[in-house]
């Protein structure tokens, strides 16, 4: 059991209390004007002082419309978690940030403003450990593992908006501000603790959650006897508070099952969690006390607040919150879900800040239906992948074989069978063989717009459809079901091409030929689309269809989703030479089987006399 001595630290405050000056100045007059648009559900953050008597507020509206012009919409801010850098990425790393991509793609498709949030978390026990025993100082360990995240989210296609590093001197402003404000609304005290410490999580361990020996259920290693005297939140304090938070908005952590995970643990108790060390050099000084660094956590999330500082501004909590606080959605893996869910939101509503909209906790990764590890010999490098398969082939088979919030398994026969099928054959060829005849046949000219080429026509009706439904699944976070709307579009134009044999069609002529033209404007303007609807999955794969229909890269950069309608594609339009938008990915069985038909054609050929050779030739 732990055993705790605590004892007042009131008399040490040394920074000011912030309720002379507000920390959310509110035009009163545009209030009145958006009362009858708004909807807000509070969640007070009653506290034992004046200062933190605000309201930590949900807004359920996406944006509206302000008085005298001013533009209402609010930024979409999405996080990743800020990856520790203890080891270079892995695969686990680079899924949540693939998702958060896609996502925030799709979110610039409608037109919103989205600020993108990745990072790397480098302070805390294991950093130092990790950096000293590659002999390098914990500076430049930190340095080489982040920058090794900053290449492989370029060769994954990330668009990342804002990349923190908890090292970042404007970082450790802003967590000493945070901090103060936590210690002003007396919600942080000193104390003994003695307990059980799990040196890979950087956290004390509750004896009943531990296996046999003590070990940790994450990491099934034994925990260690540790005995500190550090400061403590007291999380204790807003269990009440927390309860209603999460009754009141019951989407604020999704899946809706990792909801009822977080409601158990709130449920059975929530304890003060110590948010100093005693006995960890690498992190940023707890204020006023040289002798303790903050708790890695504690100092971590605040990277979420930290990252929405523009390089030239001055470090200041107030100004970061302003530039786009509260975050829109937390992208997370399960494992870290109680700090996300359950430490943050009471971190922030004890220093009077809004909370995030929403907590998705995302499922785990196995490989060949075991889970992975370096002591199994089993590990799934991402790198390889992407040097392997390529950046949307990666990116297609996580996004689309696991749905987002489940676990999901990779099996590289699985990988390349469903990559092949689905972006090779279903989509690539069908754009490949399309435009061939258009070559052939129209000189590789459009004959009319599409608009005329579908008039009625079922076809454009399917395709409406399946991207109505692929926006509903992406807004959901739906993500492998908004994949299979838009290859269902391929497979519907797939159908319609082979009905409508326009190959046939061309060799009668006149009328025949005619229609066959429209046909393939037909097929070409699902291509369009397709390209759109997909793109928030596969990028780079999407611009080279784009850019084979005739369009230029600004112009695909340009596209919204308002761009998926039918109707885009207009008569005279010139397409590109065609050739293949993705490569079919062999497998090693093929590869050899082709070497053994080469080896046997070589044979054959030198058998042949060369006066034949030369006569064939």
């Amino acid at each position: 059991m732990a055993a705790r001595v605590q004892f007042s630290i009131h008399n040490t405050l040394w920074f000011l209390s912030s309720s002379s000056s507000p920390l959310f100045p509110i035009n009163s007059k545009r209030l009145l004007n958006l009362k009858n648009r708004l909807h807000f559900r509070h969640n007070l953050s009653s506290s034992s002082s004046s200062s933190s008597s605000r309201a930590s507020m949900f807004c359920t509206c996406r944006s509206c419309d302000l008085p005298n012009g001013e533009s209402s919409m609010e930024p979409f801010v999405l996080t990743t978690p800020l990856y520790y850098v203890n080891a270079r990425p892995h695969m686990g790393s680079a899924y949540t940030t693939i998702a958060a991509d896609a996502i925030s793609r799709f979110q610039r498709l409608l037109g919103k403003k989205v600020i993108f949030i990745t990072g790397t978390d480098e302070h805390g026990e294991k950093i130092a450990t990790a950096a000293a025993a590659c002999g390098s100082s914990p500076n430049e360990h930190c340095d080489v593992v982040s920058q090794a995240y900053k290449a492989l989210w370029e060769d994954l296609d990330i668009s990342y908006d804002k990349f923190i590093r908890t090292t970042d001197p404007k970082h450790e402003v802003i967590v000493k501000e945070f901090y103060s404000r936590v210690l002003a609304n007396g919600d942080i005290y000193r104390a003994d603790y003695e307990g059980l410490y799990c040196v890979n999580c950087e956290e004390y361990k509750d004896e009943k959650e531990l296996l046999d020996n003590n070990c940790c259920p994450m990491h099934l290693k034994p925990c260690v006897p540790r005995k500190e005297d550090n400061y403590f939140f007291t999380l204790s304090k807003y269990q009440k508070k927390l309860e209603e938070i999460f009754t009141q908005n019951p989407d604020f952590v999704q899946p809706s099952y990792r909801l009822n995970e977080v409601q158990s643990w709130i449920k059975s108790g929530l304890r003060d969690f110590s948010i100093s060390r005693a006995s960890v050099d690498w992190g940023i000084m707890v204020p006023n006390d040289d002798k303790q660094t903050i708790y890695v956590w504690f100092d971590a999330l605040l990277g979420y607040i930290s990252a929405l500082l523009e390089e030239e501004e001055q470090a200041d909590l107030q100004k970061a919150v302003s530039s786009g606080w509260p975050a829109s959605l937390h992208l997370i893996g399960k494992d870290i879900l109680r700090f996300h869910a359950v430490y943050w939101p009471a971190m922030l509503m004890s220093a009077g800040l809004n909370l995030p909209k929403m907590v998705f906790g995302h499922g785990f990764l196995t490989k060949d239906g075991a889970k992975m590890g370096k002591s199994l010999g089993n590990t799934l490098e991402p790198n390889d992948l992407v040097q392997r398969f390529g950046a949307d082939a990666v990116r297609y088979f996580f996004l689309r074989e696991v749905e987002f919030g489940n676990d999901g398994d990779y099996s590289e026969n699985r990988f390349i069978n469903i990559v092949n099928a689905h972006l090779a054959n279903t989509i690539g060829n069908l754009l490949n063989r399309t435009l061939g005849l258009l070559k052939k046949n129209c000189q590789s000219t459009l004959a009319v717009d599409s608009t005329t080429a579908a008039e009625g026509n079922a076809f454009k009706g399917i395709v409406e459809k399946l991207v109505e439904k692929a926006r509903v699944q992406y807004e959901n976070l739906s993500l492998s079901s908004a994949c299979e709307a838009v290859l269902e579009i391929g497979n519907a134009g797939n159908s319609y091409m082979d009905e409508h044999a326009p190959w046939s069609l061309f060799k009668q002529g006149g009328a025949a030929s005619e229609a066959a033209a429209k046909d393939l404007v037909i097929i070409l303007e699902a291509m369009r689309i397709i390209a759109i609807a997909l793109s928030p999955i596969t990028p780079s794969l999407c611009l080279r269809i784009y850019t084979q229909l005739g369009y230029s890269e600004d112009q695909f950069n340009t596209t919204t989703w308002g761009d998926t309608k039918w109707g885009g594609l207009k008569g005279g339009q010139i397409t590109a030479q065609p050739k293949p938008v993705f490569a079919r990915i062999e497998t090693q069985k093929e590869s050899e089987d082709e070497g053994e038909v080469r080896k046997k054609f070589n044979k054959k050929k030198e058998r042949i006399p060369p006066s034949r050779t030369l006569a064939e030739a």
